[in-house]
C-alpha cells in the first residue's frame, strides 16, 4: 500500500513539473531568444514482490529545452553577413546623395566653368564675360570642396559609429563572460540552466550583428567567442577587447583592433564582419574610392585648366598665370616599420593618364616596386624617378632600404583643396601667342576654325609655314607630306591649328608670334580652353562626360550593394525561421501538452485518493 502511495506522490509532482514547464513555455512565448522547454519523465524503477516485478512509477528526469546548435549557428553567421551588406548599403545610398544629377550635379558645373569660354572667345574684351567665366571656376571649386567636406563628414559620421559599435562590442563580451561564469556555477549533474543558456544565445545573436563570430563549447558548460577567425574576444569567464585604432600611416584612416591584455593587433576588415566590418569596408574601400574619383576629377581639371592658362597671353599681352590655386605634389606616408630615410611625393606628369588609386611604392632588391592599390597591379623600377598612371614618382630625399615602404595618395587633398587664384577678369589667359596669316593668294576653300599653344613654344617663337599639294597633302617647312584631314588638328612646335575646308595647290599658312598689339582681340587660347570639354580626360571619357564617368561606378556599387543586401537578407531570414521553427513556443502545441498533462495530474490525484481510501479501509479492518 506504501508503494502505491508513492507512484500516485510521485505522478502527481512530475506532472505538476510538467504544468509548470508548459506554463513558462505560454508566458515567454513573445520572449526573444526563448527556446521552448520540455520535461524528460523518466521510470522510477521497480521492486519485486512474491517473485515479480512491479513498477514504482515516474519521476522527473530533466528539463530541456529544445535547442538545434546546427540551426542556430547558422542564423547567427547568416545574420552578420546580412547587417554587414546592410550598414555597407546604406552607408552607399548616403554617399550617393552627394553626387546628384541634372543641374544640380558637378557635371553641370564643369560644364557651365568651360562653356562660359565661348562667350569670352567670342567677345575676348568684353569684362562681363570675363567676369561670368571667372565666377563659373570659383563656382566649380567651391562645389568641389565642398563635395570633399561631405564626404570628410561621412567618414567622421562613420568613425564614430564605429566606436560606438566597438564599445557595444566589449560590453556583450563582458555580459557574456559574465554568463558563462553564473552557468558554471549553476551547472546540475543532471540538469542545465536552461533560461541563462538562452540569455547567452541571445547576447551571441546580438553580438553577431555587429561582427562575426564563432564559438566552443567548454566541458563545464562555458561558451568561448571568436572574432575575425580565431582571435578569442570571450575565453571561458575572461573578455577581451576590441579598439577603434588610428592607422599610424594615413592618420585620416581607422582601423579595428584586437586587444588582449597589453598586446594588440589590426584585424583585416574582411574578417570582422556584421555591421561593424560592412561600416569598416565602407570606410577604408567605398569612401577612399568616392574620394579617389572625385580628387582625381579635381586634379584633373586643376592641372589641365591651368597649363592650358598659362600658354595664353591676358587682356594686356602677359603671359597667362594659374586660373586655380596649383594643387600640392602628394608626400609618401612612410610605413612604421621602414628603416631608411628616404622621402617621397609625386608630381602629375600627364592628366588625361590619371587613374582614381593610391599606390604603394616598395624599396626592394632590385630597385622599387609600385602597386596600384585599386587594383593590386605591380609594376617594377630599376629606380626613381619612375612614372606610372600619368604620375611621376619622385625620391625627394634620403634613401631607402629593402623592405621600406611608402603608402602615397595622390588625389586625398586634390578636391578638397580646390580653390580660385585668378581675381580680376583682365588676367583671363583668352589670347593665344601665336596667330595664322593665309597667303594673300589662296585659291581653296580653307577656313580657320582655332590656332592655340598646346605646350611650351619655342623662344623666340618662329615663323613656321604650311603649304598644300596638288593630292590635297600638305608640307611644314618644306618636310615631307601629311595627308590632310578637314577639322583634325595640325600639332607642330607647342601650338595646333585646325582647318576646314578643301585646299587648293600653293595654298599657304604661316603660323608665328602674335602680332603686339593684336592680343585684345584674339582669342585663340579662350578656343583652347573651350575645346578641354572634348579632351579624353577620365578613362578615354571626355573632361565634360567625367562626372557621368564617376556616377556610373558609383551606382555600380550602389547596385551591387543592394543585391547582395538582399539576397543575404533572404537567407539570414530563412535560417531564423528554420531555428525559430525548432525552438520556439507554439501555442497550440503547448495548449495541446496542457491538457494531456492536467488530465495525468487529475488521474494521478484519483489514484492517490483510491490508495488512501483502500490504505484506510485497510486499516479500519485490521483495528
Amino acid at each position: 500500500m506504501t508503494a502505491a502511495l508513492n507512484i500516485g506522490s510521485r505522478a502527481l509532482n512530475a506532472n505538476l513539473s510538467a504544468l509548470q514547464v508548459i506554463g513558462h513555455n505560454i508566458a515567454n512565448v513573445n520572449t526573444d531568444g526563448y527556446s521552448r522547454q520540455s520535461v524528460q519523465m523518466i521510470s522510477s524503477g521497480y521492486q519485486t514482490l512474491g517473485g515479480n516485478y512491479f513498477g514504482r512509477g515516474v519521476e522527473l528526469g530533466t528539463v530541456e529545452r529544445t535547442h538545434n546548435t546546427y540551426l542556430t549557428r547558422e542564423a547567427q553567421l547568416t545574420a552578420a553577413v546580412a547587417a554587414a551588406d546592410k550598414e555597407r548599403l546604406q552607408r552607399l545610398q548616403q554617399l550617393e546623395t552627394l553626387f546628384p544629377t541634372g543641374e544640380k550635379g558637378l557635371g553641370a558645373t564643369v560644364n557651365d566653368m568651360l562653356n562660359a569660354w565661348g562667350d569670352v572667345a567670342s567677345a575676348p574684351t568684353n569684362l562681363s564675360a570675363r567676369v561670368v567665366a571667372l565666377s563659373r571656376g570659383e563656382e566649380l571649386a567651391a562645389r568641389l570642396s565642398d563635395t570633399a567636406s561631405q564626404i570628410d563628414a561621412l567618414a567622421y559620421n562613420g568613425r564614430q559609429q564605429a566606436q560606438s559599435s566597438v564599445e557595444s562590442v566589449n560590453r556583450l563580451a563582458q555580459d557574456i563572460a559574465r554568463i558563462n561564469q553564473q552557468i558554471i556555477e549553476n551547472q546540475g549533474s543532471v540538469g542545465q540552466p536552461n533560461d541563462l543558456l538562452d540569455q547567452r544565445d541571445a547576447l551571441i545573436d546580438e553580438l553577431s550583428q555587429y561582427v562575426q563570430t564563432t564559438t566552443l563549447r567548454a566541458d563545464d558548460g562555458s561558451l568561448s567567442v571568436f572574432v575575425a577567425g580565431s582571435q578569442p574576444l570571450v575565453l571561458g569567464t575572461k573578455a577581451n577587447a576590441l579598439e577603434l585604432q588610428r592607422d599610424p600611416v594615413d592618420a585620416t584612416q581607422s582601423r579595428i583592433a584586437f586587444r588582449q591584455g597589453s598586446v594588440s593587433q589590426t584585424l583585416p576588415e574582411a574578417s570582422i564582419g556584421g555591421s561593424l566590418g560592412g561600416l569598416m569596408t565602407f570606410l577604408t574601400q567605398d569612401l577612399v574610392s568616392a574620394q579617389n574619383e572625385l580628387g582625381r576629377m579635381a586634379l584633373a581639371i586643376n592641372t589641365t585648366v591651368n597649363a592650358q592658362n598659362r600658354l595664353g597671353l591676358d587682356l594686356a599681352g602677359n603671359p597667362g598665370g594659374d586660373f586655380f590655386v596649383p594643387a600640392t605634389n602628394a608626400q609618401g606616408l612612410p610605413a612604421t616599420t621602414n628603416t631608411g630615410n628616404a622621402t617621397l611625393q609625386t608630381v602629375v606628369a600627364d592628366p588625361t593618364a590619371l587613374k582614381a588609386s593610391d599606390y604603394r611604392v616598395s624599396f626592394t632588391a632590385t630597385g622599387v616596386e609600385i602597386e596600384r592599390l585599386s587594383d593590386g597591379v605591380r609594376t617594377p623600377f630599376g629606380s626613381l624617378p619612375a612614372s606610372l598612371d600619368g604620375l611621376n614618382f619622385e625620391q625627394t630625399g634620403g634613401a631607402g632600404a629593402v623592405g621600406d615602404s611608402f603608402l602615397v595618395r595622390p588625389f586625398a587633398e586634390a578636391a578638397r583643396n580646390m580653390a580660385m587664384k585668378l581675381a580680376a577678369p583682365n588676367q583671363l589667359a583668352a589670347a593665344s601667342p601665336v596667330s595664322v596669316t593665309p597667303d594673300n593668294d589662296n585659291q581653296g576653300g580653307i577656313a580657320i576654325e582655332r590656332l592655340y599653344a598646346v605646350g611650351p613654344l619655342p623662344s623666340p617663337i618662329p615663323t613656321d609655314v604650311i603649304e598644300f599639294q596638288a593630292d590635297g597633302s600638305y608640307t611644314l617647312n618644306g618636310g615631307p607630306s601629311v595627308a590632310y584631314s578637314p577639322g583634325q588638328p595640325i600639332v607642330f612646335n607647342g601650338w595646333s591649328l585646325t582647318l576646314r575646308g578643301q585646299p587648293a595647290a600653293g595654298d599657304r599658312f604661316e603660323i608665328g608670334a602674335a602680332i603686339p598689339g593684336s592680343t585684345q582681340q584674339n582669342n585663340g587660347n579662350a578656343k583652347a580652353m573651350l575645346a578641354l570639354r572634348d579632351l579624353a580626360t577620365f578613362d578615354g571619357v571626355s573632361m565634360s562626360d567625367g562626372y557621368g564617368n564617376l556616377l556610373s561606378k558609383l551606382g555600380t556599387a550602389v547596385q551591387g550593394a543592394k543585391f547582395a543586401t538582399e539576397f543575404s537578407g533572404q537567407l539570414a531570414t530563412t535560417a531564423e525561421n528554420a531555428r525559430a521553427a525548432v525552438s520556439g513556443v507554439n501555442l497550440d502545441e503547448e495548449a495541446a501538452r496542457l491538457l494531456q498533462f492536467q488530465q495525468s495530474y487529475q488521474a494521478a490525484a484519483k489514484f492517490l485518493q483510491v490508495a488512501q481510501n483502500a490504505f484506510d479501509t485497510m486499516i479500519g479492518i485490521m483495528r
